[in-house]
C-alpha cells in the first residue's frame, strides 16, 4: 500500500510540474507562439510578429552581422513564387520555420535553414476581386500562435491554417461582401485574439477592427472608426465612445452614402505593462472633406491614432494628426513603441511618421502630444500647436477655391513601408518620399458605389506641361532613407534613392540598417552614419521590409523582392522601366554561396496601329480614360508596370476592347467589368485617346473634369 501510495504521489507531483511548465517555453510542433515568448521577442533571435515583437521597432539584437562581417554576406538560399505583382510581405521566423504570404493572399512555409519548402496555401482569391484593390492584390504578412498561422485575404476572409501542415483550421469572412473592401495588412495576435482590420475608403465602405477568438474564429468584438450613417448604435465595443465624442464631428454630406472611410488597414502595436493596442486610422471616404461633410467638424476618428483594450475593445484614447482630414492623409503607417527621454524625462512613447509629413511622438499611456516636427517638406501646415495638438494650416491647402499645389502627396510622406527604431543608435529610420500634388475640388462630384470616389479632380495632374515645367516638377519628387532623432525631431542623416517610391528598412545590432530599393538592389548602411557598406542585385525591385533571424549558430537575412503597390501602378513614368517579373525571396548569411539566376524579361507586346482608327472623341477619351483607369494605368496611360493600354493588343479593333473593358474577358486577372460606371460610347472614346497616344499625338488640352479615382496608397 505504501509502495501504491508514493508512486502516485509521484505520479501526482510529476504531473504537476508538467502542468506548471514555465509559460514562453517552446512546446511541441511548429509554430508554438505564445504571450511570453511574443513579449521577450524584440530581445531574442527569431522574429515572431510582424514588427518582430509587440513594440514593432523592427530592430533585432543580433551582431554577427556587423559593419565588419557585412561584405562576407551572400545568397544562402532562395525560392521564386509564381506571382508577379507587388510583394510586400515580411517572413516570421518561428522554431525554425519561416513564413511568408505573396501578392494574391497566397501563404508558404520554408524549412529557415536550407530553404526546403514545408507546404503553401493558396486562398484562390477570384481575380475580379483585384479591381477593389486600390494599389495592387498585395499581402503583408501572417501571425502565428499556438501552432497555427493565420492570414487575411484580399476578398476579406481571416484564415487559420494549421501551422505544420498548412491546412485550413477555420475561416471567417470578416466584411460585407457586398461592398468594395479588402485586407492586406498583417494580423497580430493579442491574448488569444486576432485582429484584422480591412481596407476599401476610396470605393465606399465604413471602416473598423475586429477581434476573433484564435482557436475557433468566434467575433469577441468589433469597433466601428467611422459613424453609423443611420444613426443608430450598432452593438459594437465602439457604440459608447460614438454617441459621447465621434456623432457630433461629422455633418451632413456623402459619407453617409460612402460610409465615410476610416479603415485600419495597417499600423498596429501592443503594450503589455498598459494593455492597450494601438490602432492607425485612414483617410475619409471620399478624400474631399468638403463633399464628405460638407466642410463641417473633425470627423472622427479619420486619420486618428485610436488606443483600446485588446480584451473588450473599450476605448482609452485617440490623437488624430489630421482632423478634417481632406488630402487622403493617413495615420495607418506604422506605429512603434519605445522608451525615451523626453524633457529630461524618461517616457514611454509612441512614435509615428504618418501621411501628413509630420512625426509624432506621443505618451502611450494618455496620448499626450509629447513632440511633433516635418521630417520631410510639409506645405499644407506650418507646424503642430502643442497647446491644441492640432496643425497650424495652411487655408489655401483645403482647395475650396481654387486648385492647391501641395506636398505630400496622397502617397504621404512615409506610406506602409515599414521604418524602424534602434535602441543602440536612439534613431527612427524611415523610408520616406517627397512628392508634390495639385488638389481641386471637384465641382460636380456624384458619388459612384464601387468606384474610386475622392471629390478631387484628377484632370489637374495629367494636364500636359512644357519640358520645362516637367523638369521643375520632377526636381520636386525624391525618394530617402532619413535617420531622424525623435527626441530633438531632426534628421541625423539622409540617403537620397533615384527613384520615390521607397522599400521597408530592417536596423540591427550590428550596427547596420537594411533596405531594398525600386532599382533592384538590396544595401546595408551604417546605422549611425549612413554610408553604404554592402549592396547586392535583386534583379526586380524591392519595396518590402527585411527580416533577419538567428538559427543554428548562423544569422541570416531575408527580404521579399517584387515590385509593385501604388508607387509603380500609379507613377509608372517616374520608376523604373521594366515588366513584371516573379517574386522572390532572398535570404542571406556569411559566406554564402547560393546563386539565384538571372531573371528572363517576359518579351513586350507590340501592335500595328498604322491602319487602325476610331470613330470614338479623343479629347473625351482623355478625361474618361483620367477619371476611371488611371489609377491602374497611370496618368495618360503611361502604364507599363500594369499593361501598357497602348502597346495592347486589345484596342487594334473595338470588339476586342469592348469585351475586356465592358465583358469582363480580363476579370481573372483583375481587370474586372466597368459596364457599371461606362457607356459603349465612352469605351470608344478611350480607345481612340489610346490609339492617338499610341501613335504619338499630343496628350489633350482639357480644362477640368468630373473627378476621378486618384492615386491614394493602400
Amino acid at each position: 500500500m505504501r509502495i501504491t501510495k508514493l508512486a502516485l504521489a509521484l505520479a501526482c507531483v510529476a504531473s504537476l510540474a508538467a502542468c506548471q511548465k514555465p509559460m514562453g517555453q517552446k512546446q511541441a510542433g511548429p509554430g508554438r507562439v505564445d504571450a511570453q515568448r511574443l513579449q521577450a521577442a524584440d530581445a531574442n533571435g527569431e522574429w515572431l510578429s510582424y514588427g518582430k515583437g509587440y513594440s514593432e521597432q523592427r530592430f533585432s539584437p543580433l551582431t554577427q552581422v556587423d559593419a565588419r562581417t557585412v561584405p562576407q554576406l551572400g545568397l544562402a538560399w532562395y525560392a521564386q513564387f509564381d506571382t508577379n505583382r507587388g510583394q510586400e510581405a515580411t517572413p516570421l521566423m518561428v522554431d525554425g520555420v519561416l513564413y511568408t504570404t505573396t501578392a494574391w493572399s497566397k501563404v508558404y512555409a520554408f524549412d529557415a535553414a536550407t530553404g526546403k519548402p514545408r507546404w503553401s496555401f493558396d486562398p484562390k482569391v477570384e481575380g475580379a476581386k483585384g479591381f477593389d484593390a486600390c494599389c495592387d492584390v498585395v499581402n503583408r504578412g501572417v501571425a502565428v500562435w499556438k501552432g497555427r498561422v493565420y492570414v487575411g485575404t484580399l476578398d476579406g476572409r481571416l484564415i487559420a491554417l494549421d501551422a505544420g501542415t498548412g491546412q485550413p483550421v477555420w475561416s471567417v469572412q470578416t466584411t460585407d461582401n457586398s461592398k468594395p473592401y479588402t485586407i492586406t495588412g498583417a494580423p497580430r495576435v493579442i491574448k488569444d485574439k486576432v485582429l484584422i482590420g480591412n481596407g476599401g475608403a476610396e470605393y465606399g465602405v465604413r471602416g473598423y477592427v475586429t477581434a476573433y477568438d484564435a482557436a475557433t474564429g468566434h467575433q469577441i468584438w468589433r469597433f466601428y472608426t467611422a459613424p453609423n450613417p443611420t444613426g443608430a448604435p450598432d452593438g459594437a465595443a465602439s457604440d459608447k465612445i460614438m454617441a459621447q465624442k465621434v456623432n457630433a464631428t461629422w455633418s451632413g454630406g456623402v459619407w453617409k452614402q460612402s460610409g465615410g472611410g476610416a479603415t485600419v488597414w495597417d499600423g498596429m502595436a501592443y503594450d503589455p505593462a498598459l494593455d492597450i493596442v494601438y490602432l492607425g486610422v485612414g483617410n475619409g471616404a471620399p478624400w474631399n472633406h468638403l463633399k464628405r461633410s460638407g466642410g463641417k467638424g473633425d470627423n472622427l476618428f479619420v486619420s486618428s491614432i485610436l488606443a483600446l483594450k485588446p480584451d473588450t475593445g473599450e476605448y482609452v484614447w485617440h490623437y488624430q494628426t489630421t482632423p478634417g482630414e481632406s488630402w487622403d492623409y493617413t495615420a495607418t503607417q506604422p506605429i512603434m513603441l519605445a522608451d525615451l527621454n523626453v524633457g529630461g524625462k524618461p517616457r514611454k512613447v509612441l512614435m509615428q511618421a504618418p501621411k501628413n509629413g509630420f512625426f509624432y511622438v506621443l505618451d502611450r499611456a494618455t496620448g499626450e502630444l509629447l513632440s511633433a516636427k516635418n521630417y520631410v517638406p510639409v506645405s499644407w501646415a506650418t507646424g503642430v500647436d502643442m497647446k491644441t495638438g492640432r496643425p497650424i494650416e495652411n487655408p489655401a491647402a483645403r482647395y475650396a477655391n481654387g486648385p492647391s499645389l501641395q506636398m505630400p502627396a496622397p502617397f504621404g510622406g512615409h506610406n506602409w513601408h515599414p521604418m524602424a527604431f534602434s535602441p543602440k543608435t536612439g534613431l527612427v529610420y524611415i523610408p520616406a518620399q517627397s512628392v508634390p500634388f495639385a488638389y481641386v475640388d471637384d465641382k460636380t462630384f456624384r458619388y459612384r458605389p464601387g468606384a474610386w470616389n475622392t471629390g478631387t479632380d484628377f484632370l489637374a495632374n495629367a494636364a500636359p506641361m512644357t519640358p520645362a515645367q516637367q523638369a521643375a516638377l520632377v526636381s520636386q519628387i525624391k525618394g530617402m532613407l532619413i535617420a531622424w532623432d525623435p527626441v530633438r525631431q531632426k534628421a541625423v542623416w539622409t540617403v537620397q534613392h533615384p527613384y520615390f517610391w521607397n522599400a521597408g528598412v530592417l536596423a540591427t545590432g550590428g550596427g547596420l540598417v537594411f533596405q531594398g530599393a525600386a532599382e533592384g538592389q538590396f544595401d546595408a548602411y551604417d546605422a549611425a552614419s549612413g554610408t553604404k557598406l554592402w549592396s547586392y542585385k535583386t534583379g526586380n525591385g524591392v519595396i518590402a521590409a527585411p527580416m533577419t533571424y538567428e538559427l543554428n549558430g548562423a544569422q541570416y537575412v531575408a527580404v521579399m523582392v517584387g515590385e509593385g503597390g501604388a508607387g509603380e501602378i500609379s507613377s509608372p513614368a517616374l520608376m523604373p522601366q521594366r515588366p513584371r517579373l516573379p517574386g522572390r525571396l532572398l535570404v542571406f548569411k556569411l559566406g554564402g554561396k547560393a546563386v539565384a539566376p538571372d531573371y528572363v524579361t517576359p518579351a513586350q507586346p507590340t501592335v500595328d496601329l498604322s491602319k487602325v482608327n476610331s470613330t470614338g472623341a479623343v479629347q473625351n477619351g482623355f478625361v474618361v480614360f483620367n477619371q476611371n483607369c488611371q489609377v491602374c494605368h497611370g496618368p495618360n496611360a503611361t502604364g507599363a508596370w500594369l499593361p501598357d493600354l497602348k502597346r495592347s493588343p486589345m484596342i487594334a479593333t473595338p470588339e476586342d476592347f469592348r469585351s475586356v473593358v465592358m465583358e469582363g474577358a480580363r476579370a481573372h486577372n483583375g481587370m474586372a467589368s466597368f459596364a457599371r460606371f461606362l457607356n459603349a460610347g465612352e469605351v470608344e472614346d478611350i480607345r481612340a485617346y489610346l490609339i492617338s497616344l499610341a501613335k504619338g499625338a499630343p496628350t489633350p488640352a482639357v480644362e477640368s473634369a468630373k473627378g476621378g479615382p486618384g492615386v491614394g496608397p493602400k
